[in-house]
């Protein structure tokens, strides 16, 4: 038994222990409930009158009769709505509180994957989950969040982002209330975007009888929620007990009343054979109170104590963002500005008016009349310690990867393995400085396209790579650089899957014009024309690709363009010879000046085989190894570029 599955059996065991010592107070509390007016009578006077004190911040005082517990029963009923009638603000604060909560992927020293729980910001830079999660610094340095890793509105899978955790700039963790804090690495305005729901001090946000709502990733699945019918039926001085659907991997998840304030994490769920009346599990969350009161008395160093000190300054900040659903094949996509106001969830607004933020939402409507992707589409393999990345040695004549320059080698990435290819980065241009992928023609399996979920490489900060925004709203596409059947052979359709998915990395995008992407005598046409080879013949193939990074490409959202994009074919021949060929691919006619964020110009786009020494001049990469394979090598004269309008022009 592994040390973290040790401490979850101590928190299940201790957590056994409280719900049956306390089974006669809940039949107690159950009886009172179902009598009437028993919201009233359920809790201690002293908890109503604190509840009743913090909903009159939510409601006019036309709704509540104030602070006389005895007259207050009627108006408990009408405001904590038992009858399941909620006001729409409801659903709306809901949406922003969700945004901040992710599913953190639990990793040991080496990187594997060990395991799934669920975390939420709870302020501008900390995220709250279980101890029993991450119970100690080196298991959060291991780790990561992932947020949006959960369906649009139109059934698709939203594009997750995978942050690295930050314990040395701030982690705090107890094993008896069960909780961890640990900072999140991230641009500040990518944690800005998702929002943090506040850890309110305060007591008085739920008693016995009201319903809670669960923001989960129940089994490290999809972001789900187990929606208010889930009823609190007892409070101990550290615990909530509570009725809710939950499974493994929902440690660590926020626990909400109807306000959307945080009432308690979620850490233990107990069976209580024969007790009907509570649905046969008792669910245990450690109450928020006493998380904060810890927090605020722990002996910290001043930098750590500032980060813990933000958890308690009243209101919530951040904006929402805007929630992106990209376009499917075959779907079309319409932006539509729709602001949406919602109540800030984590503080009540002052009686003379409420906080609002504006929502503007990007709707895809789909016209060709196809089903949207399934659960089980578009979901990458979280451990990326098991991943070979490009084989040298693949082809009967090794291949090295390319050489960076001493220059280019001070902002280039480590190799970034996948599933049969790598990649390695241009960190400051947030583009792949090249790929290396490694096809098996005998082993090719080409899975279907059922979805497209790009996220961010966890390995890399956000910062170093193009994401989303860059594509948004105009006619850059998300160029695939490995294309996506390329990678995707192997002795299993899992295998061709695994590499199928990986090319949904951002780290393997780059952007092209729609057109670009789309002709069948440039990009896509050379390597369906090498692919289809690969195929027919029984060769292995490696490809060698990335975008020509020149210094005057246009900027654009801060990204710079590139213009033209090259590739690297090495075949071994029937002959036993190997063969090295060179090809440039120019959108340069495509993408003009860009007078305007928005403009682009159209025009003709032309394909070369070029020698494999001027791509190496191009690029400032060493490719001495490759070059003496290029068959424009054994020319007796200087060999100018071959424009190639059909695959039979190739040189091979």
């Amino acid at each position: 038994m592994t040390s973290i599955e040790l401490l979850v059996e101590r928190q299940a065991e201790a957590a056994a222990r409280r719900v049956a010592e306390r089974a006669a107070r809940r039949h107690e509390h159950e009886s009172a409930l179902a009598s009437p007016g028993g919201l009233a009578a359920a809790d201690t006077r002293e908890r109503i009158g604190k509840r009743i004190e913090r909903l009159s911040r939510f409601y006019g005082d036309g709704d509540l009769i104030g602070g006389d517990v005895p007259g207050a029963a009627a108006q408990l009923e009408k405001i904590i709505n038992t009858a399941d009638f909620v006001g729409v603000r409801y659903l709306d604060a809901g949406v922003a509180a969700a945004r901040g909560v992710g599913r953190v992927n639990v990793r040991d020293g080496h990187g594997r994957l060990t395991g799934y729980g669920t975390g939420s910001m709870v302020s501008p830079v900390l995220l709250l989950t279980n101890h029993h999660v991450l119970p100690d610094a080196g298991t959060a340095r291991s780790s990561v969040i992932e947020f949006n890793y959960q369906d649009g509105i139109d059934g698709r899978p939203l594009h997750a982002v995978a942050h690295p955790l930050d314990p040395d700039r701030f982690f705090l963790a107890d094993a008896e209330r069960d909780f961890a804090l640990v900072a999140v690495r991230a641009p500040a305005a990518d944690l800005a975007a998702l929002g943090f729901n506040r850890m309110i001090e305060d007591e008085g946000k739920a008693i016995i009888g009201e319903f809670v709502t669960i923001v989960q990733h129940p089994r490290g699945e999809k972001k789900q929620v187990a929606l208010r019918e889930n009823r609190i039926v007892d409070v101990l001085d550290q615990f909530l007990h509570y009725m809710a659907d939950t499974e493994p991997g929902s440690s660590g998840s926020p626990v909400f009343n109807d306000q959307w304030e945080v009432v308690a994490l979620h850490h233990a769920s107990v069976p209580v054979a024969g007790d009907r009346g509570f649905g046969m599990f008792v669910n245990e969350g450690i109450r928020i109170s006493r998380i904060c009161r810890f927090v605020r008395e722990a002996p910290l160093p001043p930098a750590q104590r500032a980060l813990a000190d933000q958890l308690f300054v009243p209101g919530r900040t951040g904006q929402a963002a805007p929630a992106s659903f990209p376009p499917a094949d075959g779907a079309a996509s319409s932006a539509v500005p729709a602001p949406v106001s919602f109540t800030a969830a984590g503080s009540p607004p002052a009686r003379d008016g409420e906080i609002t933020i504006s929502v503007p939402l990007e709707v895809t409507v789909r016209l060709d009349g196809t089903a949207p992707a399934t659960d089980g589409e578009g979901a990458i393999d979280s451990d990326y310690a098991g991943r070979g990345g490009y084989d040298p040695g693949f082809l009967a004549h090794p291949l090295p990867l390319p050489v960076p320059s001493p220059e280019l080698a001070a902002v280039a990435s480590t190799e970034l393995r996948y599933h049969h290819f790598s990649i390695v980065m241009h960190r400051r241009r947030r583009l792949a400085l090249f790929t290396a992928c490694n096809i098996d023609g005998k082993l090719a399996r080409r899975p279907r396209r059922e979805s497209d979920r790009w996220i961010f490489d966890p390995r890399l900060p956000v910062g170093e790579q193009t994401g989303e925004a860059v594509y948004r709203d105009n006619d850059l596409d998300r160029g695939h650089l490995v294309r996506r059947l390329d990678p995707a052979w192997g002795t299993s359709d899992v295998q061709a899957r695994a590499a199928n998915d990986d090319t949904f990395h951002f780290t393997n995008s780059t952007p092209q014009h729609h057109a670009f992407n789309a002709g069948q005598t440039l990009w896509l046409g050379l390597e369906d024309y090498v692919l289809n080879n690969a195929d027919t013949h029984d060769l292995a193939v490696s490809v060698f690709t990335g975008p020509v990074l020149a210094e005057d490409d246009d900027a654009y959202r801060g990204v710079l363009l590139p213009r033209q994009f090259w590739k690297i074919v090495a075949m071994v021949k029937e002959s036993g010879a190997l063969s090295v060929t060179g090809y440039l691919l120019s959108q340069a006619a495509l993408i003009d000046e860009l007078p305007t964020e928005e403009a682009f110009s159209y025009g003709a786009y032309r394909t070369f085989q070029v020698p494999v020494r001027s791509i190496a001049a191009l690029t400032g990469l060493g490719l001495d190894p490759h070059a003496a394979a290029d068959p424009l090598e054994r020319m007796e004269r200087a060999p100018l570029p071959r424009e190639i309008i059909r695959p039979e022009d190739l040189l091979l």
